[in-house]
């Protein structure tokens, strides 16, 4: 799969990809809800015969009008583009969203891109989708472009959940700064994953015998501070269990910054510099601050313990599951 980053300079789309159906949003997450959106330009594209495309936009628009406010990403680029490849896209297309580009006319949008640059044979979006300058172009104004230039479109309701509530993004991160990350991946269909560079910590968990991967996540990140059950992967797709803090580690410095500390199962040797993932399975407890190293030592076996029973019985929640994180 290739993604594809649209620039100003107008550069054409490879002729293989033009014509496609293409779904368009943020998709951030790549929830159950954006599924129901995804899936139906996939089997679209399928009875057609034609590329299957995404078109996004990075970065999140909220973080453009609120800059001082960055949104907590549940899938950055380079993680969305993994998923969307794993459910069978062709190509991700992410256009840059600037102040400028907020200004554009829904007309323009509809010129410029959907016809003339992706010649788009089928859009696929959900029900509330709406783009231009003020939010000018809605599902009717889609459809009629549609009808007008050439283009089917299909609108996609939205997608409720056992308990007939709408998944949504923000719901998945409200969840998640609670620390339920099993309820974020019952919305999500997979295990909220995070990637990052292990980078060099202080190597105090070598010195206490649990030699952590550390890995510094974006700043917005919301995750609640604790300790989980995950599964980590190397760039090699090698797994490993383990349990990791995440956090400002009380027991040891007064006010470090925030920190995905990973202790895997039964192995040992070099990660630094190489950019892994880490899948949350079940929060087991909050972060605490011990009286001295002995208890924290103490604490971090029994966390263990717990880890390994509940990683010992899981499996995949579907398809996208099994993929990133078995």
């Amino acid at each position: 799969m290739t993604v594809f980053h649209r620039n100003e300079k107008k550069e054409p789309l490879p002729e293989a990809l033009k014509g496609g159906v293409v779904a368009i949003g943020n998709f951030d997450g790549v929830h159950r809800g954006h599924r129901s959106v995804l899936e139906r330009a996939l089997a679209l594209a399928e009875e057609r015969g034609v590329p299957a495309l995404v078109l996004t936009f990075e970065p999140h628009p909220r973080t453009v009008f609120r800059p001082d406010a960055p949104v907590f990403r549940l899938t950055p680029a380079p993680m969305k583009a993994r998923l969307l490849e794993a459910m069978g896209f062709r190509s991700v297309i992410e256009y840059p969203f600037d102040r400028d580009f907020s200004t554009r006319s829904a007309e323009e949008f509809v010129e410029t891109i959907l016809v003339d640059w992706l010649g788009a044979s089928g859009v696929v979006t959900g029900f509330d989708f709406h783009f231009g300058k003020d939010r000018e172009g809605g599902p009717a104004f889609l459809m009629a472009a549609g009808k007008r230039r050439g283009f089917a479109v299909t609108l996609v309701d939205a997608f409720r959940d056992e308990n007939a509530e709408v998944i949504s993004s923000s719901r998945i991160r409200a969840l998640l700064c609670e620390g339920d990350v099993a309820g974020a991946a019952g919305l999500l269909g997979y295990r909220y994953t995070v990637e990052a560079e292990v980078i060099g910590g202080e190597k105090l968990g070598r010195q206490l015998g649990f030699p952590t991967a550390n890995m510094r996540l974006p700043p917005e990140t919301e995750l609640k501070a604790g300790i989980y059950a995950v599964r980590f992967r190397r760039p090699d797709g090698t797994l490993h269990d383990g349990v990791a803090s995440y956090g400002r580690r009380p027991t040891v410095t007064e006010n470090g910054a925030p920190l995905l500390e990973t202790f895997l199962f039964d192995f040992s040797g070099d990660l630094y510099g190489e950019v892994c993932s880490v899948s949350f399975f079940g929060h087991l407890r909050d972060e605490l601050k011990f009286d001295g190293l002995d208890p924290l030592v103490e604490q971090i076996r029994r966390d263990e313990e717990e880890a390994r029973a509940l990683l010992s019985g899981v499996r995949p929640l579907g398809d996208l599951d099994a993929k990133i994180a078995f």
